[in-house]
């Protein structure tokens, strides 16, 4: 055993498996920064724990079990305050690292350290095992509720030849939320790295084609696709933990994400490089809410065995709160855990060229370290004022779990924007034609200012969707009344039943001619109220060319066909894939619909001139947003009613006359025109807007 006595260097044996039996000189090291630091010399070791008794840093090699050494940290020598540290010199890069933490057992004060268990460190970079998804190798799986990944060493070193923050405006963001790995790993995708980070990579152009400036990544930390042990009750097949929303590392970026074993690092900062290239921003989806280790009953990952009671929110009787409704809740706002979260924020900045973040569950992170709401949350006002942050997008899901709903509540400071569910909520009621639809709609689509409002906020502050990934896909909105969700193996107890859906007469798959137009048609209906709402515009993968999950608005632990992305439909729907391809440019090109600003430039009409019909039986309305000096005008006439409607035009003159833009009623390429070849309308003073459409016109100046 090594025992270290002073700041002196000392000699340690490696054991003999890792080679010539090498002696390494350890030392006292230093307490910051946290995790394996490499330096010229060697690699520095720091980890807080604040009630641990004793404290062992491990190594091993790749592939193997059992630890080539153990080295005990003498608390006299090696500790700082609440920090282990010790400075190994000339330690090969390729040594894998874990810690064994011990101290008290004693649930009831929040206490669960186990000397059996060996943790990873919360700050490693990357983590060894898990190569390949969904394999249950040694390396990979948890062994008796106990975790057999270890961490990995990393430098930073990599050639990002000038790559530097794209900083696209919010009012100009069009974001596109994918998964890497359904995005191409079904063989339609034609990926030669399907599943991976530069397999995604290999789908650029068809991103930049679509005129996306941002894509969201769901969650690409380390998690377990293996900690479901359900059965898809219909075949049978084991069910996995497909999205990943359940984290046992936040800053190690996922290792089957990798194409080259062990080189997930290196790739991922590829991936951001390949599309800063193009113009195309990278938002990471982040999970500070829970961990992977779960409640009482879960698995000694990490956090549990290094410190419980910091790390998570207990109660007095030092049971997990639950406002995650994953068995956990991270102690956001205690102050190393703070430092933790905005520690890796920053990594993901400073190493990862990360253009922004969406916080998975946001409003855990306004909640004390007792659960109760705080009225000036720390760790939000610190991430929103943090220098290094300063230039990212910073988005916020203003909910939680235990109905904590924070929707326009959510602390801005100019900084957060949200995603917003009543946009979703109220253009969804609009469209499936009920009533009471229309005043709602309309402050949707002029920005949500009756949500964001105040003085701090801008109409890009409401991150603006009709569907993401949790919940019905775009064709399934319009295609199903219920879930279906079976295959989940919960008895179809799980996922939302409020969906304000319709299926448009036949429940699922049909051949009616009619139903299919008039599913295609609602579909173009969805896309293009999205596109001429004020607000960041949000897409959710496939939804531009008709992917469908069978009805299943939950699909968390499918991982086949239900979520992969089928690269066939985009040939099958091109005239859907081309409509919003040319509605993502037509918002990009007229600055009335993406102002920066509320301002008072938009008419609301019915089917008569200024006189919007805000009553209850009303399925039509009308606006005109006016442009700017010599940008254009833009005129939307919206009928959700099962009839056809009239609607009055603004007067123009003959050489200032409306053009046609879109009428969704038309079939492609009729249905939207690129402006130069806009059809001119006659200078009458109305327009017939056919069933369940919607008619975009412009002015030429």
């Amino acid at each position: 055993m090594f025992k270290p006595k002073s700041t002196t260097p000392i000699m340690a044996t490696i054991a003999d498996r890792l080679g010539a039996s090498p002696v390494f000189t350890v030392a006292r090291g230093h307490c910051r920064p946290f995790g394996a630091t490499v330096e010229p010399s060697g690699v520095n070791f720091a980890l807080f724990s604040r009630n641990a008794q004793r404290v062992h840093l491990l190594f091993y090699q790749e592939g193997k079990n059992d630890p080539i050494a153990e080295l005990p940290l003498d608390p006299s020598a090696n500790k700082t305050g609440d920090v282990w540290h010790i400075f190994v010199a000339d330690l090969p890069h390729d040594v894998l690292y874990a810690y064994r933490v011990f101290g008290p057992s004693d649930p009831p004060k929040g206490h669960r350290f186990d000397p059996k268990a060996i943790l990873l460190d919360p700050y490693a970079k990357a983590l060894s095992g898990g190569q390949t998804w969904g394999s249950p190798d040694v390396s990979h799986e948890l062994s008796n509720g106990y975790c057999t990944r270890r961490c990995r060493i990393v430098s930073g070193e990599f050639d990002w030849e000038g790559d530097v923050p794209l900083n696209t405006p919010m009012n100009r963001t069009v974001i596109y939320e994918l998964h890497v790995r359904g995005y191409t790993c079904d063989p339609s995708s034609g990926a030669t790295r399907p599943g991976t980070f530069l397999g995604l990579c290999e789908k650029i152009p068809h991103l930049k084609s679509l005129g996306i400036t941002a894509v969201q990544l769901m969650p690409v930390a380390e998690f377990d696709e293996l900690d479901q042990y359900r059965k898809n009750p219909v075949t049978g097949e084991p069910l996995k933990n497909f999205w990943g929303y359940s984290p046992i590392s936040f800053f190690a970026p996922k290792a089957s994400y990798a194409s080259d074993p062990g080189e997930q690092v290196r790739e991922f900062k590829q991936m951001v490089k390949l599309f800063h290239q193009v113009g195309i921003e990278v938002i990471l989806d982040v999970v500070y809410n829970h961990t992977s280790e779960g409640n009482a009953d879960g698995s000694t990952v990490s956090f549990r065995g290094l410190d419980n009671s910091i790390y998570y929110m207990l109660d007095k009787q030092g049971r997990y709160h639950n406002f995650s409704g994953c068995g956990n809740t991270l102690n956001c706002n205690h102050p190393v855990v703070r430092d933790l979260i905005i520690d890796c924020l920053s990594n993901f900045v400073a190493e990862y060229h990360v253009d922004g973040f969406r916080f998975d569950l946001a409003s855990i992170l306004g909640r004390g370290t007792d659960g109760r709401v705080l009225e000036d949350p720390p760790l939000i006002r610190h991430i929103a004022e943090h220098p290094v942050l300063a230039g990212t997008k910073l988005i916020a899901e203003a909910w939680d779990a235990a109905g904590l709903h924070q929707l326009g509540k959510f602390p801005a400071w100019g900084r957060w924007a949200e995603l917003n569910g009543m946009f979703r909520d109220d253009v969804r009621h609009f469209v499936r034609s009920d009533p009471h639809a229309i005043a709602p709609l309309a402050k949707r689509i002029c920005g949500s200012l009756d949500i964001y409002g105040d003085a701090s906020r801008h109409p890009y502050h409401s991150i603006n969707f009709i569907t993401c990934h949790d919940g019905f896909t775009l064709n399934d909105l319009v295609s199903y009344n219920d879930k279906h969700n079976w295959e989940n193996g919960e008895d179809d107890q799980d996922g939302c039943s409020y969906n304000v859906s319709w299926n448009c007469g036949i429940e699922g798959p049909t051949d009616d001619p009619e139903i299919l137009d008039l599913r295609r048609r609602q579909m173009k209906n969805y896309f293009a109220i999205l596109m001429v709402s004020q607000g960041v515009p949000f897409i959710l993968h496939g939804d531009e060319f008709a992917r469908t999950q069978n009805g299943n608005n939950n699909a968390y632990c499918q991982d086949n066909p239900t979520t992969w992305i089928d690269w066939r439909l985009a040939k099958e729907n091109a005239d859907l894939l081309r409509f919003a391809r040319m509605m993502i440019a037509l918002r990009m090109k007229h600055f009335a619909i993406s102002r920066e600003e509320f301002v008072n430039r938009t008419n609301w009409h019915g089917t008569q001139l200024g006189d919007p019909d805000w009553t209850g039986e009303s399925r039509a309305l009308a606006f005109q947003l006016h442009g700017w000096h010599e940008h254009p005008d833009v005129y939307v006439m919206l009928n959700a009613h099962w009839e056809p409607q009239r609607f009055a035009l603004p007067s123009r003159d003959w050489e200032d006359r409306w053009r046609r833009l879109v009428d969704t009623s038309l079939a492609s390429p009729e249905d939207i025109v690129e402006g130069e070849k806009a059809v001119s309308l006659d200078p009458a003073d109305n327009y017939v807007v056919n069933p369940r459409t919607t008619v975009i016109l412009t002015s030429p100046s």
